[in-house]
């Protein structure tokens, strides 16, 4: 299973960004896909999910109104679409694949393949 993670940079405070994220060896439609982030110095944390079926979306609060998460699944691929970006949402995002089922999909444990991360830095 590969997650390809792509779309990230610099940006400046207000500036929207468009992540991407690439999976094979998988059958994309049957898993839930997240998308996480990490600051320097901090412990990984939940951004936004999006379940195989419905597809019901989950995000975070800080970053609810701010993000968008959606799916392609004839593509295999999951999107984050990020707007006004702000200084503190510089991070290495993550992607990540989970098989589905009754699981909480805002927790790492729920995922079992993870991207490589890109890396979004927002200046003030």
């Amino acid at each position: 299973v590969q997650l390809q993670a792509c779309g990230g940079g610099l940006v400046q405070a207000g500036d929207s960004l468009r992540l991407s994220c690439a999976a094979s060896g998988l059958t994309f439609s049957t898993y839930n896909m997240g998308w996480f982030r990490q600051a320097p110095g901090k412990e990984r944390e939940f951004v936004a999910a999006i379940r195989w079926s419905d597809p019901t979306t989950y995000y975070t609060d800080s970053l609810k109104g701010r993000v968008t998460i959606s799916r392609d699944n004839a593509k295999n691929t999951v999107h984050l679409q990020m707007s006004s970006l702000k200084p503190e949402d510089t991070a290495v995002y993550y992607c990540a694949a989970g098989r589905s089922g009754f699981v909480d999909v805002r927790r790492l444990s729920a995922y079992a393949y993870w991207g490589q991360g890109t890396v979004v830095t927002v200046s003030s």
